[in-house]
C-alpha cells in the first residue's frame, strides 16, 4: 500500500508514511470487507458512508502541512481511520460525525487503539466545533456544494482547511489558507466523496 499507492503517487513525508504503515487500516472497516481493507479504494462502512482510499487519506493528510503541535478538526469521522492517522501527526484532533451510531463506534475503536488525544462528537460537522476553535488545520472528509463559512471562521491565522467541494457526484479538492481577515484558495485533484450532510451540506 505504501509503495505503490502513496509514495509511488508523490507522497514522501516520511512521518506521514511511518504513520499510513502503522495505524490497522483493517480494524476500521467490516468484517467481511477486511480481505480490502489495503486495497486501492474506498469501502462501505455501514449508513451509507465509505472509509476513504489510503491514498486520499494520505494526500488530504499531506495537504495540512503539519508539523506535530497542532489543533486539528475533522469534519465527517465514520469509521475513525483519519482521525486515527492524524492522532498520531498532531496533539489534539477533534473530529465530529453527523450519525450518532458511527460516531459512537469510531469513539470505541479509537479509545481501544489508545487514541487519547482525539476527541468525538456527535453532531452537525459543517458548523465546526466552536467549543475548541481555533484550529491549525481543518479536514472535511465529505463533500460539501460551497466552502462552510463556519470552518473558515474557525481557522487559524496561517490554518489549512482541506475540503472537497462541488456536486453530488464529482468534486475538487480545495485548499483554503486563512491569512488574517482574508483567505486563499487552490484546487487539487478530481475526487469523489459521499455528501456532507448538515446546516451547510447538501439538504
Amino acid at each position: 500500500m505504501l509503495e505503490t499507492q502513496i509514495a509511488h503517487r508523490g507522497i514522501l513525508d516520511p512521518r506521514l508514511l511511518a504513520v499510513m504503515g502503522n495505524v490497522p487500516r483493517h480494524r476500521f472497516v467490516p468484517p467481511d470487507e477486511r480481505m480490502w481493507a489495503y486495497s486501492d479504494g474506498p469501502l462501505p462502512i455501514g449508513h451509507g458512508q465509505t472509509i476513504s482510499q489510503p491514498y486520499i487519506v494520505a494526500l488530504m493528510t499531506d495537504l495540512l502541512r503539519l508539523d506535530g503541535p497542532e489543533r486539528v478538526l475533522e469534519v465527517g469521522t465514520g469509521s475513525g481511520y483519519q482521525a486515527a492517522v492524524l492522532a498520531c501527526l498532531v496533539a489534539e484532533v477533534h473530529t465530529v460525525e453527523f450519525i450518532p451510531e458511527l460516531g459512537r463506534q469510531a469513539a470505541r475503536l479509537l479509545q481501544d487503539l489508545g487514541h487519547k488525544n482525539v476527541h468525538v462528537h456527535i453532531g452537525d460537522g459543517s458548523l465546526g466545533w466552536q467549543a475548541a476553535a481555533p484550529y491549525d488545520a481543518i479536514l472535511v472528509a465529505a463533500a460539501a456544494p460551497d466552502v462552510p463559512q463556519p470552518l473558515l471562521d474557525q481557522l487559524a491565522e496561517g490554518g489549512r482547511l482541506v475540503l472537497p467541494v462541488g456536486g453530488r457526484g464529482f468534486q475538487e479538492l480545495q485548499i483554503w489558507q486563512r491569512e488574517g481577515t482574508t483567505f486563499s484558495q487552490k484546487n487539487n485533484i478530481a475526487v469523489a466523496f459521499v455528501p456532507l450532510r448538515g446546516e451547510h451540506g447538501w439538504k
